[in-house]
């Protein structure tokens, strides 16, 4: 059976710099989709697609989702790892600069879903210079209506391989040390802020 490309089906098509290139490719569509459905319908077929996490654990992201959006709280947070501190690796790299739009759409879905307005992508220090062009593109993606009231900001990260661990980098971008803390509680009862919060990598986002 042929593989069908998923994760990177728009890199080395779509124009990164030219949100057009994405919209002719059904950009945006996926969230305009979502915003038609309730966002615990959107969490009911993120459960059913069974999508994982890839951070190691492989805890199922839509049963992550639908304890954020249980869990009260007057402010929500999605967070974007893209702190991949691994040595050799870049596939977060390749697909924020092939790919930005569909990051960015796709964290728009998340916070939708769990009723978050405010979202972090957390960009390894060593990327510091792919951090104008990401912002660009939330930028634009903002400016033509397609994220309505959530905003999403780049954080720069730490220079440190713990902050790849999702506790560490919360206290990262709170301006702490990166240090890990202590689990239970876990981020969708109270990450960020004490608020709940939901932290996807780059390839789940």
């Amino acid at each position: 059976m042929p593989e069908k490309t998923l994760v990177l089906r728009n890199c080395g098509v779509v124009d990164p710099a030219r949100i057009d290139t994405y919209l002719a490719r059904n950009g945006f569509k996926a969230l305009a989709k979502a915003r038609t459905l309730s966002p615990d319908d959107v969490i009911e077929t993120v459960k059913r697609s069974r999508l994982l996490g890839r951070g190691g654990a492989g805890f199922p992201t839509g049963l992550k989702w639908e304890l954020a959006r249980k869990t009260e709280g007057v402010e929500k947070f999605m967070i974007c790892n893209a702190d991949e501190g691994e040595m050799g690796t870049f596939k977060d790299r390749f697909m924020i600069q092939n790919d930005p739009f569909g990051l960015v759409e796709a964290i728009a879905i998340a916070c939708y879903a769990v009723g978050a307005s405010n979202a972090y992508i957390y960009l390894r220090s060593e990327y510091a210079y792919l951090k104008a062009g990401l912002t660009g593109t939330i930028e634009t993606a903002q400016e033509q209506g397609h994220l309505g009231e959530i905003s999403i900001e780049v954080a720069l990260g730490a220079g440190a391989y713990v902050c790849g661990e999702e506790t560490a980098l919360m206290n990262s971008i709170e301006g702490r040390r990166g240090e890990a803390r202590y689990k239970p509680p876990f981020p969708p009862e109270a990450g960020l802020w004490g608020t709940p919060t939901i932290i996807n990598n780059v390839e789940t986002c």
